[in-house]
Formats: structure tokens, C-alpha cells, sequence
């Protein structure tokens, strides 16, 4: 497999700019394919696309010339959107990119999964934790129109990858993802104690990723060598709580069966499967800050 241009989707955004620059700074030529105007200053070329549009999507993929895409251009959250309209942009670009991709033989597709698939953040019913540590075996309950679009995408790299004519397909479930400024602000400089943090934190199984981390991981998922599918957990290696974890599961996960016990400050959220398939290690920690 030889990758020298890769596409990335919504690099506009603040982890589709790390990730072109990542690549940027791996020796790679990188495009954006972005809705609006350009706002970064780093891909070697930009193509205004809408990722809605089928046409638009092989359109903007074919003229870049890439050899891999990784896809971040979709609504980041529900908070401002129709339910609709969030799940479209979930499901149906996912499904635009990986069918030009596919048509255009390109070697890699990298997906923008979540915490969601599991349900999160924004659903009214607990997150089902069935066992500690997560991993990618773990059961997904979505709910909300999110979390349901993020697991489509999911299943839409599950459909792609059995096909023989279709890349190489990542899925990455990343948590809240967060720049050095945002983690100081809103992590390092507020009570983390677990009662102060509880209640949002149950739901998202108190994980973060720094955007650097998220950008790394998406570089080495589409460096890989993969058979077809695979989804991967990418978080951080510890929690965002300054409580010992076997503290965080007794209290907060208390009927979640133990798979392996935690040590630490450990993340609730294995990344072993990224790190045996990917070699890819989180490096940044809030603890930092």
C-alpha cells in the first residue's frame, strides 16, 4: 500500500486542521474538502465540498488525487441541529465517502466514530456499562440522533470493509477532544473531585483526548495494515477525575462486571486493541496542565 496524498474531510474544523497537520509534518500532501470558506493554512490545496451530495463528495475526492481520506467533516454535536439534520450528517456523508472511495480505489478510509455509538452524552437514559474496562466488544445502546449516526457510520465501515473492492476502513471513538487551552480552562483549573464531576462524567466514562493524541491516531489508522473494518477506542490513558479508578467503578459503575482490574489513575476505556493494531499510544494527560 502507498499513500502520498491524503484528503481529510472538514479540516476547517479543530481536529481536521491537527490532523492535516499531522500528516503535513509526517511528509504527506494533504487536501481539505471542507463546506465554506477556507480556514486553515496548512492542506497544500482546498476544495469547497458539500459532503451531503453524493456528486459533490466523488467530485472533490477524485480531483484531489488522494490516495487515503480521513472523514471529520460532520456536525459535532446535536446541540444546534434538527434531529434529522444531525443524523443526515452522520450517516450520509460516512456513506457518500466510503462509496467514492470505494469507486475511485483509494486505500484508506478513516471514519469519525464516537463515545456516543454507546449512547453518552446526549440521551436521557444512563450509558449501559456493561463491564470495565470498555472495549471495542462492548455492547452499543444509542438512543439519541447522534449517537444512532455515529453507529450507523460504524455499520456502514462494517458493510464496506466485506466488500474485496473497498479500502482499508477505521472507525475512531473519540470522546470530548480538546486543545491545550480548553483542557487548562475547563479540566485543569476546576475541581476535579468525583463528586464535583460525577454527574457528566458517569455518562461519558469520565474520558477526554487531547486533539493531538486525535490527530496522531488518525495518521497511524490510515498507516496501518488492516484486513477490512476495525473500530478503535481513542481516549486519553487516564480518566479526567483525580480519583483512583477502582474508586470511580465501585461508586459510579457499581454493577459493571470487572474484566481486568485498574490501576491508577487508569482510563475506564481500554486502548489496547490501537495500540496491538495501530501502534498508537495516547501521549498528552490534563495532569499536565
Amino acid at each position: 500500500m502507498t499513500i502520498d496524498r491524503v484528503a481529510v474531510t472538514g479540516g476547517n474544523g479543530t481536529i481536521g486542521e491537527a490532523i492535516l497537520r499531522e500528516f503535513a509534518d509526517a511528509g504527506y500532501e494533504t487536501v481539505d474538502l471542507s463546506r465554506g470558506e477556507r480556514r486553515e493554512a496548512v492542506a497544500d490545496s482546498y476544495r469547497t465540498t458539500d459532503l451531503l451530495d453524493a456528486g459533490e463528495t466523488y467530485g472533490s475526492l477524485a480531483a484531489s488525487d488522494a490516495d487515503a481520506v480521513v472523514h471529520m467533516g460532520t456536525i459535532p454535536s446535536p446541540a444546534r441541529h434538527p434531529e434529522h439534520v444531525t443524523f443526515e450528517s452522520n450517516a450520509m456523508s460516512a456513506y457518500h465517502v466510503l462509496e467514492s472511495a470505494t469507486e475511485l480505489g483509494l486505500e484508506a478510509v478513516v471514519l469519525p466514530s464516537s463515545i456516543n455509538a454507546m449512547g453518552a452524552d446526549y440521551q436521557d437514559a444512563p450509558t449501559d456499562v456493561r463491564y470495565l474496562p470498555v472495549d471495542e466488544d462492548h455492547p452499543l445502546t444509542p438512543r439519541d440522533p447522534y449517537a444512532l449516526g455515529k453507529r450507523t457510520t460504524e455499520v456502514l465501515g462494517d458493510g464496506f470493509g466485506r466488500r474485496s473492492d473497498a479500502p482499508q476502513v477505521a472507525s475512531l471513538r473519540y470522546p470530548w477532544v480538546a486543545t491545550d487551552d480548553r483542557l487548562r480552562e475547563r479540566v485543569a483549573e476546576t475541581d476535579r473531585s468525583l463528586e464535583a464531576v460525577r454527574e457528566h462524567g458517569r455518562s461519558t466514562l469520565f474520558s477526554y483526548l487531547h486533539v493531538a493524541d486525535a490527530a496522531t491516531i488518525a495518521r497511524r489508522a490510515v498507516e496501518a495494515d488492516l484486513d477490512s473494518h476495525e473500530a478503535f477506542w481513542a481516549v486519553a490513558a487516564d480518566t479526567n477525575v483525580d480519583a483512583p479508578s477502582e474508586q470511580i467503578a465501585a461508586e459510579c459503575y457499581p454493577d459493571a462486571d470487572r474484566h481486568e482490574s485498574l490501576e491508577g489513575r487508569e482510563s475506564l476505556i481500554s486502548t489496547d486493541k490501537a495500540r496491538e493494531l495501530l501502534g498508537w499510544n495516547p501521549d498528552h494527560s490534563w495532569r499536565d496542565y
